[in-house]
């Protein structure tokens, strides 16, 4: 008995055929896992019901973070730590630290955006190998994953539906769980 999870893949040739297939899919109350297509079709993220990412909201508590480090650093080094009386000008000259504030709000900003991306969409270069369901779907063919665990429908209904969209081959694939 193996342990993992079943999944069905249509196959479509055609991105017009496969965002007709995606409607006539979630019409039927299909739960679409994922679609993987060679280049961007546009609507399909709002076809296949896809929310907003909360990318920005982690941009912008990392950039948060940036300035916050950046002030302490130049405030409590120059402020405190080693103060310079600098043509009697303050100890604490806030405008003359906004080139580092800047710098370090925008290197956290990025930086943590970039991490954020590879641990959500399951990029990260630690963990398991990069997993594909179908080669092809990377130069001419576009997929569609189903679930079976997480729908209603068995193998064979779900593989009638996708037939009746118009998908040239339906193939089923078994993915250990790591």
């Amino acid at each position: 008995m193996s342990k993992g999870t079943n999944y069905i893949i249509g196959v479509f040739n055609d991105e017009d055929v496969l965002m007709d297939a995606v409607g006539t899919l979630r019409s039927s109350g299909v739960k679409i896992q994922e679609a993987y297509t060679p280049f961007p079709v546009h609507g399909l993220d709002d076809a296949l019901g896809y929310k907003p990412s909360n990318l920005p909201i982690a941009a912008f508590l990392f950039g948060l973070t940036g300035t916050i480090c950046a002030l302490l650093l130049t405030i409590g080094t120059m402020g405190y730590d080693w103060p310079m009386d600098i043509g009697g000008k303050p100890y604490i000259p806030l405008p003359h630290f906004i080139p580092v504030t800047f710098e370090l709000t925008i290197l956290l900003a990025s930086l943590g955006m970039v991490a954020t991306f590879l641990v959500i969409s399951n990029l990260k270069p630690w963990g398991h190998d990069p997993f594909m369901f179908d080669g092809r779907s990377t130069d001419d063919k576009f997929l569609l994953v189903i679930d079976l665990d997480k729908n209603k429908m068995d193998k064979d209904a779900l593989t009638n539906l996708f037939k009746q969209t118009g998908a040239s081959e339906v193939n089923s694939k078994i993915v250990e769980n790591h």
